[in-house]
């Protein structure tokens, strides 16, 4: 059994990390599951990733002041109730294809005498985990990501807050849209998976929905936007996702610079539809791009829950020796899935299945297809 657990947050933050850290070293440290143990369990913290674990000296004290944080109950008592990342996160990673540091990092685990690693993020950090397993790093996984896109699990840390932040702030631009008689385009996160766009619209009630899953025609959203003004409606809210494309067309990038993992950061469609639907339609327009507003914030109950949850469930894994998994919520259970199946592919919104082709909205039937 691991005697000395590492935790790490990696790639964008979101509400929802603290609170699976806190409960990873509270199940961790707990003493009356320590009765069953032959061995007193100690847990860190890696501050900035896998940054942290490449950047590290394990045998300089400097090195591990900066790098490294202790973990006990009193540190991180009151962690859940706070968002972002208490541990910092970062895009580092150790397999890029400037520089593999990846036998680096297993020295320095070695060095700091971390027997088991609790890696917190989405595709790209739990893929660096899952490479790292398969060279004998003891490590599983949490879910994390405000897209919801990873597979093998029905919630990922981060979904709900998200969620909740861009319900409110399209409520909010309903008053002055009204006021004004404009259409308002909001810019949503979500590169290749529609699930942020789609149920935050749904919940909204936005007018339409585009999501990167379907390519859609600016003439269709006129149309569109025309029948619901002759109909009296004196404003429509459009949510568009940072990933959606025009058809034909590819996406829209903020700047061409591409991070360790080789993205590029997505930005602009709604400026664009803003700009199209004036021209073509003649309706005056604006657009809100709301970025990282969707990661701010403090993690909403369901976040609160899933973190309390997962982070449980990972110290589980780690007391069963069983490694290279991530943990995951299915069908209302929290069970556990290979790191290989979770980031094999991504989990997307089913457009038959969930979607309103014609309208650009969520579907208005239970019926399956």
């Amino acid at each position: 059994m691991a005697k000395r657990i590492g935790i790490l947050t990696g790639g964008g933050d979101c509400p929802g990390l603290n609170g699976a850290i806190k409960w990873a070293t509270k199940t961790a440290l707990d003493p009356l599951l320590a009765k069953s143990r032959r061995e007193k369990m100690e847990v860190v913290g890696i501050r900035e990733g896998w940054k942290g674990l490449v950047e590290v000296d394990p045998d300089d004290q400097t090195s591990l002041d900066r790098w490294i944080l202790p973990l006990d109950e009193m540190v991180v008592r009151t962690w859940d109730r706070y968002g972002g990342s208490n541990l910092g996160t970062s895009r580092v990673n150790p397999f890029s294809s400037q520089e593999d540091r990846s036998e680096a990092v297993i020295e320095h685990l070695k060095g700091l005498k971390i027997d088991a690693l609790v890696a917190i993020g989405g595709e790209d950090t739990l893929g660096v985990a899952n490479r790292l397993f398969k060279m004998g790093v003891k490590i599983v996984g949490i879910p994390k990501t405000i897209d919801s896109d990873l597979s093998g699990t029905d919630y990922t840390l981060g979904y709900d807050s998200a969620l909740n932040v861009i319900t409110e702030e399209v409520d909010k631009l309903r008053t002055t849209a009204g006021s004004h008689s404009r259409i308002f385009i909001v810019e949503t996160m979500g590169r290749h998976a529609g699930w942020l766009t789609l149920e935050s619209g749904e919940a909204a009630g936005a007018y339409i929905i585009l999501i990167p899953e379907y390519e859609f025609e600016v003439d269709r959203v006129c149309q569109l936007l025309e029948e619901r003004r002759d109909a009296g409606a004196r404003y429509s809210i459009v949510v568009v996702s940072e990933g959606a494309k025009v058809k034909g067309e590819g996406e829209i990038y903020y700047n061409d610079k591409e991070d360790d993992f080789g993205h590029k950061a997505l930005g602009g469609i709604a400026r664009f539809l803003a700009k199209a639907i004036e021209k073509r339609c003649g309706f005056e327009t604006r657009h809100v791009i709301l970025s990282h507003l969707q990661r701010g914030g403090s993690p909403s109950a369901r976040d609160r829950l899933m973190g309390r949850r997962f982070g449980i469930a990972a110290v589980d894994l780690i007391m069963r020796d069983n490694y290279g998994r991530m943990v995951s919520s299915l069908k209302g259970e929290i069970t556990s899935v290979p790191l290989e199946q979770a980031v094999e592919k991504l989990r997307t919104v089913d457009v038959e299945r969930y979607y309103d082709t014609r309208r650009y909205n969520g579907r208005m039937s239970t019926l399956l297809p």
